[in-house]
């Protein structure tokens, strides 16, 4: 099993009741299974995490250089603020796939710039949780 890493942004604890019309209606832990099982089925092996705090975010992915052959990466709000989210994406040395739930382009003019983008292998966004599975598959055809 290849390990990968899916790491959520802040407020994504709040799945399932946060604005479900642009989130969806699943909860995280519901979001986290589906992942899992799919993840396993390809071939992964997926652990999660979920932090609402910035430096936590960071030490997940200087963690994740350690043991990860990549990274799904939600960094929710800190998308379009943090420069040390971008340094820390930098530094690793393993592909990390950006994520959203939301079509980021078809939202308020702030959220369509991403100060990670630039440093990861790619995006996916718009298609609910299963932009994770879509980034999983991504994954498969570069790892596998």
């Amino acid at each position: 099993m290849i390990p990968i890493l899916v790491l959520h942004g802040p407020n994504l604890n709040l799945l399932g009741e946060r604005e479900p019309g642009i989130y969806g209606g699943l909860s995280l832990t519901e979001i986290n299974d589906r992942i899992t099982h799919l993840g396993n089925e390809l071939g992964f092996e997926v652990k999660t995490y979920q932090s609402n705090v910035e430096g936590e975010l960071i030490n997940a992915l200087h963690e994740a250089r350690k043991w990860a052959k990549g990274v799904v990466f939600n960094p929710g709000g800190y998308t379009h603020t943090s420069i040390a989210l971008r340094d820390a994406v930098a530094a690793i040395g393993i592909a990390v796939i950006e994520v959203h739930l939301s079509n980021v382009y078809a939202r308020e003019d702030f959220r369509r710039g991403s100060l990670v983008a630039p440093v990861c292998k790619g995006g996916i966004c718009g298609f609910g949780w299963w932009s994770y599975v879509l980034a999983l598959y991504a994954f498969q055809d570069m790892l596998c």
